[in-house]
């Protein structure tokens, strides 16, 4: 891990939902307070701005939630819930009343448009805009001193990170406000309409070129994003909106970039014992490229016991409660560095997830996946067991909830080095958050939609070989098989409602394949509802609200 001194920022990130301003009957502007107008006044000013900017992206795998003060918690409440359960690969497995996973879990009444996370997904979306929005337009500021590739750098990053924001939002939501402007206190409206989907990808689509032009394809700092980030969301979003020339065009770019390549030999800081080149790339220590990932194409930057170093949730959430395993009524499992730390269960993978795998696909072997534990705990062990015996995982069956003996994912595995301190609910270590693999998958599909029959299966076919997995047949190759090998190849890492929607394929396939939403979800809930409080802060211009909210 790298550490970043990490700005604190006061921006003035006024969202869609605010409801009044206040006037300002000061005039004097102390320069020891920071703000707008006295930050964005030189490259290193700007550079500030996009570290707090970098801030608020990487809250995506912390928490949205509250404590009961009303205060930000962190720990609670993964940001981007809605975009990974509910799902055919995955379901809330240990779901707390009220709380965002049990929402995508049982939808009907309980998504609402005055839930507080549907609110708070919108709010931290739209502060992410306007902060990227603050940095575009003040670098039109012509007594900045900088040059025009330093000023087109950081302009990119934030646009960069608008269409990020603006992707979610589509998916999200569907038509969503699109707003270019920095908002302020001054510059409050009311009066948003609804911009349809597609005009907000075509400006997503300016703002990804225009990053992919004039980005450097190799950041200053690990933290920052190299332009391939913005190269493999064109791929997506062309395959989104039907241009599947162009989709092909990109990740055939992307690919073919020497910088990037699969991971298919050992490496790293545990290469020596026994493991995969798959799993290699999500263990601490391997993440980074600098440290050998050359798969990685944008990686999230935390720091243990740093101030400002960040926290994601992502072990907490996918890492079940192994320590509530009961043998002979005792406990024999206990918290451990090798256990990946403490997890609550959160989210866990559909039985249909679990079976996708082949018994040589190193995806789904046990470096991937928890299919065993070994008994660790001293304290508790059971008649006639001894330390290191194992005790398996539930191999069959459908899931349901609460079930602490359900395999989960490996990828997330965390916990510090410090032992009184292994219990810690937040993890701290770097994270991949895109990579080459899934910009293989975006190809293979590109080829599949144009005919190209040949093309598709080669390319899924290296992923597979990487994976110890057998090689598949042009006659095995439909959409719904490539959705598979995304789940196989990205269990757990793509935002999967996403990737369903955009193919048309999530209603069918959550309802077939996910045992504890399948039945409950409509064509409604492809959507969610418009957060009431802004409709209800739109006070000149009625907003529509989503069918069926």
């Amino acid at each position: 891990m790298k550490r970043y001194k990490l700005y604190a920022l006061t921006l003035l990130l006024t969202g869609l939902s605010s409801t009044g301003c206040r006037e300002e009957f000061l005039v004097e502007k102390p320069l020891n307070i920071i703000a707008p107008d006295n930050l964005y006044v030189n490259r290193e000013g700007f550079e500030s701005g996009l570290f707090g900017l970098y801030n608020l992206v990487r809250r995506e795998r912390a928490g949205i939630g509250t404590t009961g003060s009303g205060a930000p918690d962190p720990a609670n409440d993964l940001t981007m819930t809605a975009a990974v359960i509910g799902v055919d690969n995955a379901f809330s497995l240990f779901p707390a009343g009220g709380a965002p996973e049990q929402v995508f879990n049982e939808f009907g009444i309980l998504l609402n448009s005055i839930n507080p996370y549907v609110r708070s997904l919108w709010e931290w979306l739209y502060q992410i805009i306007n902060a990227s929005n603050t940095i575009i337009n003040r670098a039109e500021n012509p007594n900045i001193k900088w040059t025009a590739a330093e000023k087109n750098q950081i302009v990119g990053e934030a646009r960069l990170i608008r269409a990020w924001a603006y992707r979610h939002l589509t998916f999200l939501y569907g038509d969503v406000p699109l707003n270019l402007k920095e908002s302020t206190g001054s510059t409050i409206r009311t009066d948003w309409e609804r911009t349809p989907v597609a005009e907000v990808r075509k400006q997503m689509e300016t703002d990804l070129l225009f990053a992919e032009t004039n980005m450097a394809e190799t950041p200053a700092t690990e933290g920052r994003m190299p332009r391939a980030v913005a190269t493999h969301y064109l791929a997506e979003l062309y395959l989104t909106i039907g241009d599947n020339s162009k989709a092909k065009q990109k990740a055939q770019s992307l690919i073919a970039n020497p910088l990037y390549k699969l991971i298919t030999a050992r490496y790293g800081v545990r290469r020596t014992q026994p493991g995969t080149p798959f799993t290699d790339m999500f263990i601490d220590g391997n993440s980074n490229r600098t440290e050998g990932n050359t798969e990685a194409i944008w990686v999230i930057q935390n720091q243990y016991q740093s101030p400002g170093g960040d926290n994601n949730i992502m072990r907490r959430w996918w890492v079940n409660r192994y320590d509530r395993i009961s043998v002979g009524g005792r406990t024999p499992i206990t918290f451990s560095i090798e256990n990946g730390g403490r997890g609550i269960g959160r989210f866990g993978i559909t039985r249909f997830g679990l079976n996708l795998y082949e018994p040589t696909d190193d995806r789904g072997s046990y470096h991937a996946i928890r299919r065993f534990w070994l008994m660790n705990n001293p304290a508790s062990l059971p008649t006639n067991a001894k330390l290191g015996d194992t005790v398996r995982t539930a191999q069959t069956g459908l899931e349901t909830l609460n079930n602490q003996n359900w395999p989960n994912t490996r990828k997330w595995d965390w916990a510090p080095s410090v032992p009184e301190d292994v219990q810690q609910s937040s993890s701290y270590n770097d994270q991949i958050y895109l990579r080459l693999g899934e910009t293989y998958l975006l190809l293979a599909e590109a080829h599949f939609k144009l005919g190209e029959t040949a093309e598709a299966v080669a390319t899924i076919n290296t992923l597979r070989a990487r994976a110890k997995a057998r090689p598949i047949t042009a006659a095995e190759l439909t959409l719904d098989f490539i959705l598979d090998e995304r789940s196989r190849e990205l269990l757990t890492e793509e935002h999967r409602r996403y990737t369903l929607l955009r193919t048309g394929k999530w209603l069918e396939r959550t309802r077939r394949n996910n045992a504890i939403a399948g039945s409950k979800i409509t064509e409604r809930d492809q959507l969610l509802p418009i957060p009431q409080s802004v409709i209800d802060a739109n006070l000149t211009k009625t907003m529509p609200q989503n069918p069926g909210y």
